[in-house]
């Protein structure tokens, strides 16, 4: 069925723009030759997706960028997302032979090199196999559910995405800010899956139990790739006032007004609540973070809590937001209270206690929350099973409602959420919907 083209969004117009330059075909080449291309390679272990690094490296040093991006996108279908924001300090280049003694390979940068190469000229590397006959729909366009579209629509499966926001992508194209993916990233790769047949619906909403069972019965299989919900809340006077970090990000991406002033407060020290700082400071404002534990306890990754600080980013550790001052409508401060740290909480990090008498403000015209997301509400609604506040799920992925599959941040009661994993979670998920739909066509 034909449908309308998305909204054309409007670029920020302010210092936003990607931060690290696409290499040269010089430095792309010099880099490559330094990989030492190891046998049973700890780089390819450490990637969720298991892509065959050494290969992909070695056929950028002899000029087969086509190749190198195929190895690439066959083990990872979002290789250019992760490329610009995998945690590859943490996985792949952290795991590198050279890291001990020397600089490791720029992995992340050179699967950029050969995959921006392929997309930037609308390359098709994959041609799906003859029909199945059967339909699948994958509900949520972000990593995880292109990544299980894509490999379901490599198999023969005809694939209906469904999408309830206006753009595709998820989390690429709204919640990552411009400096590591802007919008035209993710939405490249959106493409790339409706060129493997995937009839993509936008403005889609899955809601409740019968939308499901209406999804079941026209449909062999479904997959939910329903990501997490809105930032919670933390209970303080004043909380109305208070920006939720997730929708200042999507603001900055979609060029709309992000409600940053001149002095900005951001509660929380993930690597969320780092963007969301990131995003202010570059905007011009004067940028705190405030949180209730220490530097050590901070669940951002280390080399984004360096770059905070470089963007010029400052942090009030063992400090809790107790209140939001405002005056005629209009933010003027963030009332806090040190703390210390005392005995651990069920977290296992050490718990924050408050020190009598030790309230102060920071002074600021906006205050921005970002402490996280809450659970996937829609489970319950849909009468999925459900654990630690998650979606129960098998070793293949399976729900607890025979031929729903999930995956995502929605199903990560254990490990970190991030793109990597939810790719990793859409390859595994088809790979049993595909199986389990041979079995019944061989039963039937």
């Amino acid at each position: 069925m034909e449908r309308a083209s998305p909204p054309a969004f409007r670029p920020p117009d302010f210092d936003f723009q990607e931060s690290l330059l696409p290499m040269t075909q010089h430095e792309a080449a010099v880099e490559a030759n330094r990989c030492l291309y190891c046998y049973d390679a700890p780089c390819m272990h450490a990637c969720p997706t298991h892509i065959d690094i050494p290969t992909f490296i070695r056929k950028i040093s002899t000029g087969n960028l086509r190749g190198s991006a195929r190895t690439i996108l066959e083990s990872n279908f979002l290789g250019g997302t992760c490329a610009r924001v995998c945690p590859v300090q943490e996985l792949c280049e952290g795991a590198c032979v050279l890291g001990a003694d020397h600089t490791p390979i720029a992995i992340g940068r050179l699967q950029r090199y050969a995959v921006d190469h392929v997309q930037e000229r609308g390359v098709q590397m994959f041609t799906p196999a003859p029909s199945t006959g059967l339909k699948v729909a994958v509900v949520g366009s972000g990593p995880a559910g292109l990544s299980a579209a894509a490999e379901l629509a490599k198999l023969g499966h005809a694939v209906t995405l469904l999408e309830k926001r206006e753009l595709g992508g998820g989390l690429s194209t709204y919640g990552i800010i411009v400096l590591r993916e802007p919008v035209e990233i993710a939405l490249r790769e959106v493409e790339a899956v409706k060129a493997l047949g995937v009839e993509v619906r936008t403005q889609s909403e899955l809601s409740d139990r019968a939308g499901l069972d209406a999804l079941l019965r026209e449909y062999d299989a479904v997959f939910l790739g329903l990501g997490l919900g809105a930032v919670p809340a933390i209970g303080i006077p004043g909380e109305e006032h208070i920006l939720d970090g997730l929708a200042v990000i999507e603001a900055s991406k979609m060029g709309r007004p992000t409600g940053i002033g001149q002095r900005v407060a951001v509660i929380g020290a993930g690597n969320t609540a780092i963007d969301a700082a990131t995003v202010a400071r570059r905007m011009g404002a004067d940028t705190r973070m405030v949180y209730r534990r220490t530097e050590a306890e901070m669940t951002a990754y280390r080399h984004e809590y360096e770059f905070a600080l470089h963007e010029g980013v400052s942090f009030d550790f063992l400090t809790q937001p107790v209140r939001v001052l405002a005056e005629n409508g209009n933010v003027t401060g963030l009332e806090c209270r040190r703390m210390v740290l005392g005995t651990p909480d069920s977290s296992g990090r050490p718990r924050p206690e408050p020190v009598p008498d030790s309230e102060f403000v920071i002074g600021c015209d906006a205050v921005i929350s970002a402490i996280g997301q809450e659970k996937p509400a829609l489970a319950l609604a849909l009468g999925l099973e459900v654990e630690g506040g998650y979606i129960a799920v098998s070793s293949s992925l399976e729900t607890s409602i025979p031929g729903v599959y999930a995956g995502g941040d929605c199903v990560r009661v254990r490990g970190s959420a991030s793109t990597v994993m939810a790719v990793q979670d859409g390859k595994i998920a088809a790979a049993g919907i595909h199986v389990a739909l041979a079995a019944k066509v061989a039963a039937d």
